[in-house]
């Protein structure tokens, strides 16, 4: 097997294509690792979201089961 650079980096510079080369690699890997990331982002923070709301119910029938053991007894 006979390689096409003589050095390691000469494979980088790629005969002064490297620059576009690598900086591809680096562009397609970043947005695949956001692809990735986001709906994990995305669910935890709907999650967060839901049980905050669901705490501001429970919260709300609490007060209002109080209201109205106030007021039916009288």
């Amino acid at each position: 097997m006979q390689f096409q650079f003589s050095s390691f980096a000469e494979f980088l510079a790629m005969d002064g294509h490297g620059i576009y080369v690598w900086s591809s690699y680096v562009v397609t890997f970043a947005a695949l690792t956001a692809l990735a990331l986001y709906p994990r982002i995305t669910r935890r923070r709907i999650q967060r979201e839901l049980q905050r709301q669901q705490r501001i119910v429970q919260r709300r029938c609490k007060v209002n089961k109080k209201r109205i053991a106030l007021v039916e007894p009288a």
